[in-house]
């Protein structure tokens, strides 16, 4: 049986000269988990090496107990959202789903089960048979989080899903992640500090490819002795700015 489990140890990644992330390493375990920073902070860099987009230059990555150099067993146990949603314009939604969970070799019965299911889910049910180039940004952004979802994944990783949705889509795709987050692993990358502040107990916080904190929420306002997670937030990089 697979451990629920994330651990990275001294992860460093470069393009060129240039070091995305420093020896990076932390742990974590079943919930939501907040990915914070600013952009170019090392976010992306970080999720897309945690699902093989990207090769490990330097340290580990092991998510389950399977390391993230066996790419085709770690696409099996993770769901991952890009910033942009934009695959298959021309196919119609539910095309794109059933397409997606042939490649994950779902038997017919599960998928169309499982399809139906996630378009309720992401109050998509009326658009499935719409072609992707045609719905808006937030509705796009719903069609990746079932993508992500479909193959019941353990661990899901969605990079900035909220950017660009107004606030009744972001509190509705908040709310399926913390569902979802009850048996699974669940990070929620995005530099927008609400987001943390109304889904995750812990949080996670890069500042220029450097780990500057991974704890609890509550625990950073403590820490920070501020009155919020974005004070507390704030508090942190300005004191890197000004060292």
């Amino acid at each position: 049986m697979l451990k629920e489990k994330i651990e990275i140890r001294n992860l460093t990644q470069r393009y060129g000269r240039k070091t995305a992330l420093h020896e990076v390493s932390l742990s974590m375990g079943t919930g939501m988990h907040g990915l914070l920073g600013r952009n170019g902070a090392g976010k992306t860099t970080l999720m897309r090496t945690m699902v093989g987009l990207l090769p490990v230059r330097a340290g580990e990555i092991n998510l389950c107990g399977i390391s993230v150099q066996d790419v085709p067993e770690i696409r099996k146990i993770v769901g991952y959202l890009p910033q942009e949603f934009s695959m298959y314009p021309n196919m119609k939604v539910y095309e794109v789903l059933d397409y997606i969970g042939v490649l994950s070799e779902m038997p017919k019965q599960l998928r169309e089960s499982r399809i139906e299911e996630l378009l309720h889910k992401v109050n998509l049910y009326q658009e499935r048979n719409k072609k992707v180039k045609s719905l808006s940004g937030g509705m796009k952004r719903r069609v990746g989080v079932a993508q992500a979802l479909l193959h019941e994944p353990k661990i899901v990783i969605a990079d900035e899903p909220t950017v660009g949705l107004d606030p009744e889509e972001r509190v509705r795709l908040r709310g399926l992640l913390m569902e979802e987050a009850k048996d699974k692993i669940v990070i929620l990358s995005t530099h927008i500090v609400e987001d943390i502040k109304a889904s995750c107990e812990d949080v996670v916080i890069l500042d220029d490819g450097h780990l500057v904190y991974d704890g609890g929420t509550t625990d950073l306002i403590e820490l920070t002795q501020t009155n919020g997670i974005e004070d507390a937030y704030l508090k942190i990089i300005h004191s890197r700015e000004v060292q």
